[in-house]
């Protein structure tokens, strides 16, 4: 199938949850994410779990994840260029996360609605 096939018939859901993506000292076990690179350690944690402590050397608050609720193949290509496409023609600042079998979108809470109106728009299910 190609990347259009994946999104016409897409689902996705957002978590409830409001999340922090931090730049870190350390990772952080209950995190949703951690990405370690030799430059720095991203966390990607529920708000209401942070901690205040010196680990977190910068902070970007007010996030809202929507998981893409399908099976993406790893030779799948296009899939998210056509998502993001549309979410930087409305201006739309995103954090992308792949993982082994999906992906998952971080938006900015104050853009959630419009994010969701495009993925609708674009043909996804959402739950």
């Amino acid at each position: 199938m190609e990347a259009w096939d994946y999104i016409k018939k897409g689902k996705a859901y957002t978590w409830k949850e409001k999340f922090a993506i931090l730049k870190s000292k350390k990772i952080c076990p209950e995190a949703f994410a951690n990405i370690k690179d030799k430059n720095e350690i991203t966390v990607i944690i529920n708000q209401s779990k942070i901690e205040d402590n010196k680990a977190i050397m910068g902070i970007e608050k007010d996030w809202k994840i929507i998981t893409f609720d399908m099976k993406l193949p790893f030779g799948l290509v296009g899939f998210l260029a056509r998502i993001t496409k549309e979410l930087a023609e409305e201006n739309i600042s995103i954090f992308v996360i792949s993982a082994f079998s999906t992906d998952h979108l971080l938006v900015k809470e104050k853009d959630l609605d419009k994010t969701l109106s495009k993925l609708k728009h674009l043909g996804f299910q959402i739950k």
